[in-house]
């Protein structure tokens, strides 16, 4: 897929209908006009980059859809994709004052979308405030949403940035790991032309690696900032585990974004109860599973996926089993690896820890087993990086500028904040942009 024209895969379309669609011109018209335009604005303080909400609705009520788009990017330059991914219900539309009047909140994301479908329509551009170059660069490991927000906000003030990553695509998991039907590839990368067109260079395929990679940037490049994410799932540490019917969440996802696993067997058993599990067994629904099964070591409580999100897979049909551990992998014949998954059931002792519940095993029939189980930090790359602390598993950094225990380096999104919602990251980034523009500009005038 090219990032100049991305265009979206038809069988993904028509497999996975968007679970938000976009409003048309009358529908999107109405909802605005039914905002209060509040003047404290609680859901611009909900937005983790402060999107001026009711500017941007107001604005879609004048008929002047650039202008809401300009308002939207003048604050979170992927709009477009937050629009469709964020956790609307828990941010801007769960702060909503219509709550307060037992009245469904305005539809901010779907009017956030509805304005930057316009703008994408009508040939996007965005003119950097400061047109002349200046001096200082600053180079991104990683090409997802952080990375993305900084390289955006250095440019439109007129300093250098190069983005190096080890992938095709940018993007990160915009492109390779939100499920289809929240976020279209293409959608990823139409973004990722909008911010090339400020003059970000972007590089591909090139994996920065060891002390003597990351030093040579360090002489290149005035400032560093780290959007590496994580790293690979956590592998089940389970007996059969490397059977070919066993692909963990992630990889799965990439798969039928990218067209490369368009299919999956008549029973799908997915191991972890966070948002990315409910993506994977949802997507397993879309792609023809018959059975799709969640597997949770603890309860519904305790669950990281957002209730909403929950709700979602129950109403599609997903199976829960809480208190559920799974112990091994049951072989089948040469067609299909898998057969079933042993499980057993667990309870919380006396100490709090979880123990098995003797004579409690049974098997779901499967034949395919997809991990969810979470990501551990890129440990063995940050090592490289000279002088940046890592506390538990994260960067450390100063949150108020981004900036680590080494001035040279900042950082934000997953390897910072652990796995959180594209916004957070793009936050990240934007805070991290402003900080060194302000560190270049002292420095150079």
């Amino acid at each position: 897929m090219s990032t100049a024209n991305p265009q979206p895969n038809p069988e993904l379309v028509a497999r996975f209908p968007e679970i938000h669609p976009p409003l048309d011109a009358i529908a999107a018209l109405t909802e605005a006009n039914r905002c209060l335009y509040c003047f404290d604005a609680p859901c611009t303080a909900a937005c983790p980059t402060h999107i001026d909400v009711p500017r941007f609705i107001k604005k879609i009520a004048q008929g002047n859809l650039r202008g809401s788009a300009s308002t939207i990017l003048d604050a979170n330059v992927l709009g477009a994709s937050c629009a469709r991914v964020c956790p609307v219900d828990v941010l801007c539309e769960g702060a909503c004052v219509m709550h307060r009047y037992n009245k469904q909140p305005i539809e901010i994301g779907r009017l956030q979308r509805h304005a930057m479908d316009a703008y994408f329509a009508k040939g996007p551009a965005l003119v950097p405030q400061v047109i002349e170059e200046r001096r200082g660069r600053a180079a991104c490991i990683g090409a997802g949403p952080a990375s993305l927000a900084f390289a955006a906000e250095l440019r439109q003030r007129g300093f250098g940035v190069t983005v190096f990553e080890s992938r095709p695509l940018p993007g990160g998991l915009n492109t390779y790991g939100v499920a289809e039907y929240k976020l279209r590839a293409s959608d990823s990368l139409r973004e990722i032309e909008l911010i090339r067109g400020l003059g970000v260079e972007f590089r591909f395929g090139e994996r920065i690696e060891g002390e003597q990679g990351i030093a040579q940037l360090e002489k290149l490049y005035d400032y560093l900032f780290l959007g590496i994410g994580l790293g690979a799932m956590h592998e089940l540490e389970i007996a059969g585990v490397q059977s070919d019917g066993v692909v963990d969440a992630l990889k799965f996802i990439e798969g039928y974004k990218t067209g490369t696993q368009m299919t999956v067997g008549r029973r799908t058993v997915v191991v972890g109860a966070g948002n990315t599990a409910i993506d994977a067994a949802r997507a397993s629904v879309r792609l023809g599973a018959e059975e799709v099964h969640i597997l949770y070591r603890r309860d519904e409580a305790s669950m990281s996926a957002f209730q909403f999100e929950y709700e979602y897979a129950r109403r599609e049909g997903v199976k829960f089993h809480w208190w559920t551990r799974p112990i091994a992998l049951v072989e089948g014949d040469g067609a299909n690896p898998l057969r079933a998954i042993r499980c057993i059931k667990v309870e919380v002792s006396a100490n709090g820890a979880l123990r098995e519940v003797s004579s409690t095993e049974f098997e779901i029939p499967c034949d395919l087993v997809i991990p969810a189980i979470g990501q551990p930090p890129l440990v063995r790359f940050l090592e490289s990086c000279r002088g940046v602390r890592v506390e538990q598993g994260r960067v450390a950094i100063d949150r108020s500028t981004g900036q680590t225990a080494n001035p040279k380096y900042f950082a934000g999104g997953d390897c910072v904040n652990g796995g959180r919602e594209v916004v957070d990251a793009v936050a990240d980034g934007k805070r991290a942009g402003i900080a060194v523009a302000k560190l270049l500009e002292k420095a150079h005038g």
